[in-house]
């Protein structure tokens, strides 16, 4: 069923592409019945007769028919792969699509290595099933009924043979489709296995030579390999049978055909040409039937690949956006917790509780507290990656949750804890939440990140290339680009989730002296673990638990908040806090 869904469904702009291909396959297949009989006639009344010019007309109209099969054929599979080819692009795209808007959680549920076989793999095998089903679901079935009735217009007599024979391969590929569905299924599941670990091994490479786990990790990887080993065994294994199977009862049944028809010819019941044109019309039926069995070796993966797309496209995110804007884009920047509560599904405690707080435009608000507090999470509220149980976060009043993600995108910018890069140059990473700014403007960012002098002696400066992840270039350089990716942005609110962790002191300190310059009137938000990162902001927040346990000045913190205290304590000496 959701094989038949998906198909319907996604097929329907192309179907002109795919009328085509039925008309077309429709033509090849009659003048593929008509020729052995044209070929019955040259032998019963043109060689027997030595009618000459009856061998030649016939001849030539077997060559005509030929030309046309051929020429229907070919034009069938042009049409029949731009149909199949376009459903698949239209299905990626989906899949993408899907994948994208789905919400932190909601991917996490997936998982990166499923949702990339389906984007691949699972696509790839319904796109296959259509392009074989367009060249097959007509001629097959045409080439057996009518080659059913051609035969037993040539002989009647040995109609048996063909019932029996078409009777034994039905039973066959019953017997196939009920052993192959539970395998293909379990090799999708063994494909997003190995995708998984594979994906997780390269993304932790490092972590995996550190610790010098690669034993482990080719342990991890064998195993998972030797599953999907054993499923493609078995699966390899029927096929391996199959074939065998069904062309010994092609043969069987060829020779039943001269066995029985020569006694039938030798006794005068049939003639030498229409028994030649039984067999051949046998063999189309075998052949159709053999088609058939081909498309249903198909038919059970893509049947699951379908299941799968059809659970990832229908999958309704927690996390929906306005389709139009029903208020204006913020232009201030002023950010609002309103008694926030948030917990991640399954979790027996919130990760954040009643939180409240207001960032105001032109001022710097810094959260800080303990590893698991809940810093980060509150960003990502504010970002709607998650939206809360309770309470509300605004910004100039309007909820995040009513804004439209192009309105979000332009209001907030995230500088992520582990910053990434993709693969490119300095000036598409920087251009990377606005399109068109200039090279100054994009010196001028680096500046202020203190990213221009390590850019500037790079080959190519802001052409240079950048790989994947932004593994060509350091930890704090990464960090350092990312903070000028989101100046180059200009949004109406900064949130900085620990993202100076990678620079060294003096490096964060003139970081910290030129950013003020750059932000202007925008709100800032800082997560730091760092306390000499924060000592200068307008508003510190200490959470403690999920819960916000004071705020104030750095100095004023230091005097009324014991939490504070001993995080600054643990940090500096006596001397430094005072």
């Amino acid at each position: 069923m959701a094989l038949i869904q998906l198909l319907t469904h996604h097929s329907r702009r192309y179907w002109h592409f795919i009328l085509a291909v039925l008309a077309l396959q429709l033509i090849a297949t009659i003048a593929a019945l008509w020729l052995p009989s044209l070929n019955a006639q040259i032998i019963d009344r043109g060689i027997a007769t030595g009618d000459t010019d009856f061998i030649w007309r016939t001849g030539g109209i077997m060559l005509a028919v030929s030309l046309a099969q051929v020429m229907a054929a070919v034009a069938a599979v042009y049409f029949g792969a731009r149909a199949s080819m376009g459903l698949g692009r239209d299905l990626r795209r989906r899949v993408y699509r899907k994948a994208t808007s789905l919400s932190t959680l909601d991917a996490s549920h997936f998982g990166a290595g499923t949702l990339i076989t389906r984007g691949t793999n699972d696509v790839q095998q319904v796109q296959m099933l259509m392009l074989m089903g367009l060249y097959f679901m007509v001629s097959a079935p045409i080439m057996a009924i009518g080659g059913i009735i051609m035969a037993l217009r040539e002989d009647a007599g040995l109609s048996w043979l063909v019932w029996a024979s078409v009777g034994v391969l039905a039973v066959i590929v019953t017997i196939l489709v009920l052993l192959l569905l539970p395998l293909f299924r379990e090799m999708q599941e063994r494909v997003d296995d190995i995708n998984g670990v594979l994906r997780e091994q390269i993304m932790g490479i490092r972590v995996v030579r550190a610790f010098v786990r690669e034993d482990f990790e080719s342990t991890r990887y064998r195993l998972a390999n030797e599953k999907i080993t054993r499923v493609s065994v078995k699966v390899g294994s029927i096929f391996v049978l199959m074939f065998p199977v069904i062309m010994m009862v092609l043969h069987i049944a060829t020779g039943a055909v001269l066995w029985f028809g020569g006694h039938r010819v030798n006794e005068g019941l049939v003639e030498v040409g229409a028994l030649t044109a039984f067999l051949q019309y046998l063999l189309q039926i075998l052949a159709a039937v053999i088609m058939g069995v081909f498309m249903t070796m198909m038919i059970p993966r893509a049947v699951v690949c379908a299941e799968r797309l059809k659970e990832l496209l229908g999958a309704t995110s927690d996390l929906s956006y306005p389709a139009t804007a029903t208020h204006p884009t913020p232009t201030a920047g002023r950010v609002e917790f309103t008694n926030v509560t948030f917990g991640f599904p399954g979790a027996e405690i919130p990760v954040i509780k009643g939180a409240s707080f207001v960032a105001e435009p032109g001022r710097t608000t810094a959260i800080i507290g303990s590893t698991g507090s809940g810093k980060s999470t509150l960003l990502n509220l504010a970002l709607r990656l998650f939206d809360p149980q309770e309470g509300s976060i605004t910004v100039d009043g309007v909820p995040v949750a009513q804004m439209t993600r192009a309105q979000l995108a332009q209001t907030l910018t995230l500088v992520p804890q582990r910053p990434y890069l993709f693969a490119g140059t300095i000036a598409s990473n920087l251009r990377f939440g606005r399109e068109n700014a200039t090279d100054d403007e994009l010196w001028a960012a680096l500046r202020v990140a203190q990213g221009d002098g390590f850019v500037r002696e790079r080959e190519g400066q802001l052409d240079g290339p950048v790989s994947q992840g932004g593994t060509s270039v350091s930890g704090g350089q990464r960090q350092r680009l990312s903070i000028a990716r989101a100046l180059v942005a200009k949004p109406r609110v900064y949130l900085f989730d620990d993202s100076f962790s990678a620079l060294d002191v003096a490096t964060d300190a003139r970081l910290r002296a030129a950013l003020p310059s750059a932000t202007g009137a925008a709100t800032t938000i800082i997560v730091a673990q760092r306390v000499s990162t924060i000592t200068d902001a307008d508003q510190i927040l200490v959470i403690d638990d999920g819960v916000i346990v004071g705020r104030g000045t750095h100095t004023e913190l230091l005097e009324s908040n014991s939490v504070y205290r001993e995080i600054v304590e643990s940090q500096m000496d006596a001397e430094e806090a005072a």
